[in-house]
């Protein structure tokens, strides 16, 4: 008798283990969701380029186009570098950001709403051009419209 317990003990225990909840997948990242980094540079070339043009941004910029226009483009590459850190990593990807926190990174050019309402325009074009679907643009703008108390008026 004990052994046919101790037989069907391991029978019920074999069957169980086989039994396994399936694992759930986890849901892909915000930055798996945008294309990871292929995808987010794409973005950020087109969002600098965005802000070039834009009128609104030429008091905050123009030192910077100044050097791309003496063929110093030492600064925009450390801009561009930095965005794509930034959104990679705010996005779930592995960049990690290594420039100035915004605070010290904006003190004293007096940003103003309008310039940063202006600059989230740039970047909500350049995402609308590689059709980056409403729900990972809004979860983008979410996370970096969050630091806008950093950088307005700094």
């Amino acid at each position: 008798m004990k052994k046919r317990i101790l037989v069907l003990s391991f029978a019920l225990i074999s069957v169980l283990s086989g039994c396994k909840k399936e694992e759930e997948t986890p849901a892909p990242s915000l930055y798996d969701r945008l294309g990871g980094v292929t995808a987010i540079s794409a973005v950020v070339d087109q969002f600098i380029a965005n802000v070039a043009a834009d009128p609104n941004m030429v008091r905050t910029f123009k030192p910077l186009l100044d050097d791309v226009a003496k063929g110093n483009t030492a600064r925009v590459t450390a801009l561009r570098n930095n965005l794509i850190d930034q959104i990679g990593q705010a996005s779930g990807g592995p960049q990690m950001y290594k420039g100035k926190d915004m605070v010290t990174a904006h003190a004293g050019m007096n940003i103003t709403e309008t310039e940063f309402n202006s600059l989230v325009n740039d970047l909500v074009l350049a995402l609308d051009k590689f059709k980056v679907p409403a729900t990972e643009k809004g979860e983008l703008l979410g996370v970096l419209g969050g630091l806008k108390g950093q950088i307005v008026g700094k």
